[in-house]
């Protein structure tokens, strides 16, 4: 199985990064080393070994079909040439560039002795010497290629799911399960705690967009028209980025795919962190990779190069796009972030293909236009959650139990959309559901990673020690000083935002390097030590979740210990009076300061360990609480009250949703467990809700596993602070109605935070009858003008709004890749002024808006040019406009139609309900369809007074099949209506 999930039979094609085909005939062909291949019964790779089986076709990276011919291909004396399909679009057209597919085809002469070539300088023809010289550096090349294949397959081969470079190993194919991978997107920042987007990420794949494959990365999207040179993959910590990066390199270097390739280059930044001295690129490479040192460059026009980035978030290097000096020459010596900058912006080897890994916090590093793609890994989906844990299990029976009871903890089985925590949790409830008691299986995270270090101590004093004891709450005073000094290491390292440390970082927490790697040897599960490409030591976590986890360790014991408050270092923190509840306050308030949430999960395992079963648990390695004067029920019992305060006082609704994890893991789940129960019985709307109970409310909401098709906010009986708690919601839901819910533009705040929301399902916004006014719209267009944003319909109708809005939304228009599709501005007083700045908008060639509605926004024939020159512009995709209720009058209706005859408008419906329209308005409106009959479907000419001789010259129409007319709405019509500001809902006599 390939890392895209297709079997990979003797016959198939073989997949590429790009998704093109290589396809081999039956004829046989002369390979990279000048030896004849046999496609149909073996051939030799590019290793030199030979292949046996039948025909295969090959994709190659730029999705180019290569084909071979029936005749042999020969090389010549004064060129190499092949018959090949010619690549639909490349960024580079030269044959023997280094985007070419084809690799090059050598003589079959034998190489020529070194003395004899000199010797007979004077009497070969000097083609043929310059032919046999390309030809030894070719040879050359070769070598170094099958080199550098033999080192990869031998660092990534194998694969150990948090295990380093010692202990036990598995290959890679045995083990490797298909992630769920999503192309789009974008780089934009995104400051929600990473567990908050896994939940998020869990609905979108039920919901939307299509998983690619892994070897498609650099293929374009449909809509794209040019090449992909660089691309950039998110995802979330233990996600998947980096067994996906192995599962690309292990291929190429065994020659199932991407053998178009000459050389593929890993270079993490782990690795590059530690580079201070001056390089060429050429020297970097060889730095890495000794075996290019046989070769001058690979920028000769013949060598196709793939760099591989992985871990961006990692990178401690400036990155100085906007100040490096620019660099072009791969010989010329500079700084690795010179290199780094001018190689991701095309200045060095533009031809080269780019492909960069990262955690969301850290992809908006790279300026957009330096990517051509953005894909996203979003880990395991749901049968991919069952698939892992039956591979990991022997025991189906034991599977199927595992799979059964993460499935009854949603919060853990939110997790499982991580590969990491699938191991982490198949390990430990492999041990725990053989021998313990029901009531010891984890239910919480702080249960399972408790759990997990212990399981993992236990498995190292047998390995390492033949230990016979297996009680997993006794530690050893060694294992207990080693844990206590990681743990140390996770907390201040994690203030820094550091997830690898390097053997400085170990000193500056006290940690003795020779100490920390015997301990990595010995444990690599919790702690591991890497030599990355080089010689140079790199230290990290398994998992950031891990590091989360040792950091609230720390926390938790500097109190019990010392009486020290990690969390509020300036203050007195050693008086004697300091009780653990008052930690607990501390921690609740520096992660609601938090504004990316980076203490969200500390914070929760924090206060999971302060419950008497943790620390029971976790006795061999904590502090016993005996030398405190508040019990352990007194301090969960303040906690709780405390943390519920802050959910009645916080104004940040994501804030407020850690709150509701954190009172999950206490076991203080009453509110929650009410709003359940009334959420099953359908008794919400009976009575008012209070705004802790909205906030319960959208806890649940946003916790369920199931997208809202609809969310209504109206339905919700509760105060104007009560809605603002349930506005999170919008985000887990499809469509939003929150018409007349006495929202401000405060709330407009909230909402641009839920736009700018990754893997978001919400596609339509109605926020009718809310007093937003101008200032509303500009917050909320914050959220518009994001990347991130999916909403198609935007609903504002009578939100008190001014022309001052529409240069706002204009500019919202204007986004590049924008989706909005349909905007609602009716019932606001918008006037010909805002009209004209909405045009600017609507006008631009990035505008996708289809539907525009701007029923009784105080309207005259003063805007009626302006949106003629909307709809005869080339650039606007506008196909409905509804402009209801306002006084256009015969002289604006004109204006328009000069609009509508362009050959260039695409209008299928126009509404001029009630808009002063008479006879000469009408006339106008035949006319221009006349001149353009091949668009317009609907017209709505309802209360104004048509006349019957016109009214039947565009009733005409209906019955013409040159017009594509269906439907004229002429009703309630008579002179009656002629009078300005009359609107429809008046009672009138006709």
């Amino acid at each position: 199985m390939s890392l895209s999930g297709e079997r990979e039979e003797p016959t198939a094609s073989k997949m590429s990064l790009s998704g093109g085909r290589e396809e081999e005939t039956t004829a046989s062909k002369i390979s990279l080393s000048g030896e004849r291949e046999e496609s149909t019964a073996s051939k030799m790779s590019l290793s030199g070994g030979r292949e046996e089986g039948s025909t295969a076709s090959k994709m190659s990276l730029s999705g180019e079909r290569e084909e071979e011919t029936t005749a042999s291909k020969m090389t010549q004396d004064t060129s190499s040439k092949s018959v090949q399909k010619p690549r639909a679009e490349s960024p580079t057209t030269s044959l023997l560039s280094m985007k070419s597919d084809q690799p090059p085809t050598f003589s079959q002469e034998p190489l020529p002795d070194d003395n004899k070539e000199v010797e007979s300088l004077d009497s070969e023809d000097p083609l043929k010497i310059t032919h046999n010289l390309l030809d030894r550096r070719r040879q050359t090349l070769l070598t170094v290629q099958q080199d550098i294949k033999a080192k990869l397959k031998h660092k990534y081969q194998h694969i150990s799911e948090g295990i380093g470079h010692h202990g036990n190993q598995s290959l890679l194919k045995d083990i490797y399960t298909e992630l769920y991978i999503t192309e789009g997107g974008s780089g934009g920042l995104n400051n929600e705690h990473e567990v908050r987007q896994i939940e998020m990420a869990s609905k979108k794949q039920t919901t939307q967009e299509t998983p690619i494959k892994c070897n498609d990365i650099f293929k374009p999207l449909p809509e794209q028209d040019k090449p992909i040179r660089t691309v950039l993959t998110k995802g979330i910590a233990g996600i998947g980025k980096t067994v996906s990066v192995q599962k690309v390199i292990l291929d190429w270097a065994e020659g199932k795919a991407n053998q178009d390739v000459n050389f593929m280059f890993p270079l993490p930044f782990r690795d590059l962190n530690l580079k201070k001295d001056q390089y060429s690129l050429m020297q970097l490479l060889s730095h890495y990779f000794s075996e290019l040192k046989e070769i001058d460059s690979i920028e000769d026009g013949e060598t196709k190069t793939v760099f591989i980035f992985d871990g961006l978030d990692e990178c401690r290097l400036p990155l100085d796009f906007k100040n490096n000096e620019k660099c072009c020459d791969v010989t010329k010596p500079t700084s690795v972030d010179v290199l780094l900058t001018n190689l991701l912006e095309g200045n060095l080897l533009p031809s080269a293909l780019v492909w960069i890994t990262s955690r969301p916090v850290a992809a908006n590093q790279i300026p957009p236009e330096c990517v051509d793609q953005v894909t996203e890994v979003q880990g395991f989906n749901d049968p991919q959650k069952e698939e892992y844990f039956r591979k990991k299990i022997p025991d189906q029976n034991l599977a199927n139990d595992i799979i059964k009871h993460m499935k009854t903890s949603r919060s853990l089985h939110i997790m499982c959309h991580m590969p990491v925590f699938c191991w982490i949790s198949a390990t430990v409830l492999e041990m725990i559901l053989k021998e313990a008691e029901k009531d010891e299986v984890p239910k919480t995270l702080t249960q399972m990673y408790s759990h997990f270090i212990l399981i993992q101590t236990i498995v190292k004093n047998k390995k390492y020690n033949k230990a016979t004891e297996t009680n997993p709450k006794e530690l050893s005073q060694s294992d207990k000083e080693m844990i206590l000094k990681l743990a140390k290491l996770a907390f201040q390292q994690l203030q820094k935002g550091n997830l690898i440390f390097y053997e400085e970082d170990l000193r500056e927490c006290g940690l003795d390097v020779t100490e920390a790697s015997e301990y990595s040897a010995l444990c690599t599960e919790i702690f591991k030590e890497e030599s990355g490409l080089y010689q140079d030591k790199v230290y990290s976590f398994v998992h950031l979740s891990i590091q989360e986890f040792l950091a609230a360790v720390h926390a938790l014991e500097s109190f019990l210990d010392k009486k020290e408050n990690v969390f509020s270092p300036t203050s007195d923190d050693k008086e004697e009076s300091i009780q653990l509840s008052d930690l607990h306050r501390t921690a609740v308030d520096q992660a609601l300061k938090s504004e990316n949430g980076h203490l969200d999960l500390v914070l929760r395992f924090l206060l999971g360990l302060s419950l008497e079963s943790n620390q029971n648990l976790l006795r061999g390695l904590l502090t016993q609480t005996g030398n405190t004067t508040q019990t352990n029920d007194e301090t969960v019992e303040r906690t709780v009250r405390y943390l519920s305060e802050k959910i009645n006082e916080e104004s940040s609704p994501e804030r407020i949703i850690n709150l509701f994890h954190c009172l999950n893991e206490l076991g203080a789940n009453s509110l929650v467990e009410d709003m359940q129960t009334s959420l099953r019985s359908g008794t919400l709307s009976e009575t008012e809700l209070k705004p802790d109970q909205c906030s319960a409310l959208a806890y649940l909401l946003l916790m369920s596993e199931e997208v809202l098709e609809e969310f209504d906010l109206k339905t919700y009986n509760t105060s104007k602070e009560g809605y603002q708690r349930l506005l999170p919601v919008v985000k887990s839901c499809k469509r939003a109605l929150l018409d007349g819910c006495k929202l401000t533009s405060k709330s407009c705040e909230t909402l641009a935070s839920a736009l700018q929301t990754p893997n978001s399902s919400l596609r339509e916004l109605d926020l009718s009858f809310n007093d937003l006014g101008d200032r509303g719209v500009e917050l909320l267009c914050v959220g518009l003008t994001s990347p991130l944003c999916n909403i198609q319909t935007l609903v504002l109708d009578g939100c008190n709004l001014t022309y001052e809005s529409c240069e706002t939304l204009a500019s919202a228009l204007q986004i590049p890749n924008s989706s909005l599709r349909e905007l609602d501005l009716s019932y606001n007083d918008l006037e010909d002024r805002g009209v004209e700045l909405l045009c600017v908008g609507l006008t631009s060639p990035l505008c996708n808006i289809q539907t525009l509605v701007l029923g009784q926004c105080g309207l005259t024939e003063g805007c009626c040019s302006d949106l003629a020159s909307v709809l005869s512009s080339p650039n606007s995709q506008l196909k409905q406009l509804e402009l209801r209720d306002n006084d256009l009058q015969d002289s604006g209706v004109t204006l328009l139609s000069a609009g509508l005859e362009d050959p260039d408008c695409k209008l299928h419906t126009l509404g001029l309900s009630g808009c002063l329209v008479t006879e000469e308005g009408c006339a106008a409106l035949s006319s221009a369809l006349r001149s353009n009959p091949s668009h317009l479907k609907e017209l709505d000419l309802s209360y104004n007074h048509p006349g019957d001789s016109v009214g039947g010259l565009l009733s005409a129409a209906l019955v013409d099949p040159t017009y594509k007319l269906m439907k004229l709405n002429v009703d309630h019509g008579g002179e009656c209506r002629l009078k300005s500001g009359l609107r429809k809902c008046t009672s009138l006599q006709s």
